[in-house]
């Protein structure tokens, strides 16, 4: 069997401490990393862990299971998936960081892989997704690093929550069926949704904004019934860096569900320097991201509230 070895590399403007802590703190790679929608430890430490991840693989949402083992001292992170899915035979690899001297620090992103039967159509498919991933992952580390200091004014986190009367099952039905917000949402123009797999979602949305804008986005969603639907934007508003959501349902009652809307936002301050009227401080600019985000996801909260509140789908037959 063929195993290719391949390496990619990037000078990054950081400490390599700063670098490192970003790549072991898997939880906060769909912020970072474009290609990840959602990451999380599913058991381990902070030297040896098994993480669960779901990402894009030439435009397909997959998710597999890694074993790692992180060396702090030696700036070393190794993994190695656990049960490739096809075309994936095996994949492993490993995470270098090197300090370079004055702040800086050279950042190797190593993959060794195999092919399904040696395919040479999987192989290829493979490479694209390894060679893709690998770059655009090392040019957000270096963005990253680039933000060090004072990425707390660009960062945007809060939540919106409201309590509806309904059962948790027409709740978490009606975020989850996405097809049918155009008919079911006023903000939300056109949808298309590919779901190949029960749960692992890519859509691409239009939008209108209250200025009458309208916005095009694409998003997947990883859907786990009937606790949540975590959510990464993947093509985003000229205005942000990233954008990752998560839908949280909680039964409160008979008949009640409390629903939160969470967000976290990187602004993108380039962008908003180049509007004709820039914000007048990044606090302006993190107010404004906040109440946009925040409307759509209580225009949601309440349509949720009168498809609940009606029945839900015995309701709309």
């Amino acid at each position: 069997m063929h195993t290719t070895r391949v390496i990619h590399r990037i000078d990054v403007p950081a400490p390599a401490s700063v670098i490192y802590d970003i790549i072991a703190d898997v939880g906060s790679w769909p912020l970072y990393f474009p290609p990840t929608v959602r990451a999380e430890r599913v058991s381990g430490d902070a030297s040896d862990e098994y993480i669960r991840i779901w990402a894009l693989a030439n435009g397909e949402l997959r998710t597999w299971i890694s074993r790692r083992r992180l060396d702090r001292s030696a700036l070393r992170i190794e993994f190695t998936q656990t049960e490739p899915r096809p075309p994936v035979a095996e994949m492993g690899g490993t995470w270098q960081i090197e300090e370079r001297g004055e702040g800086t620090c050279q950042v190797s992103l190593e993959h060794s892989y195999r092919a399904t039967e040696d395919d040479p159509a999987n192989l290829e498919r493979i490479a694209r997704a390894v060679d893709t991933n690998s770059q655009s992952e090392l040019d957000a580390l270096r963005a990253a690093a680039e933000r060090h200091g004072n990425e707390h004014e660009v960062l945007v986190a809060f939540e919106d929550s409201d309590t509806v009367t309904g059962s948790l099952e027409d709740v978490y039905d009606f975020v989850y069926d996405l097809a049918r917000w155009p008919d079911r949402i006023p903000h939300v123009l056109r949808m298309e949704v590919t779901e190949n797999v029960h749960g692992l979602q890519y859509m691409e949305m239009d939008t209108k904004s209250p200025d009458g804008s309208v916005h095009t986005t694409q998003s997947g969603r990883v859907c786990v019934e009937p606790e949540s639907i975590v959510y990464k934007q993947t093509r985003l508003p000229g205005l942000l860096l990233a954008h990752t959501g998560e839908w949280a349902f909680e039964a409160v009652g008979e008949g009640r569900v409390r629903v939160i809307s969470r967000h976290r936002v990187i602004l993108d301050v380039d962008a908003l320097a180049a509007l004709p009227v820039p914000p007048a401080s990044p606090a302006e600019a993190r107010t404004a991201v906040r109440n946009a985000l925040g409307a759509n996801s209580r225009a949601t909260i309440t349509a949720a509230q009168a498809y609940a509140a009606a029945g839900g789908s015995a309701g709309h037959r």
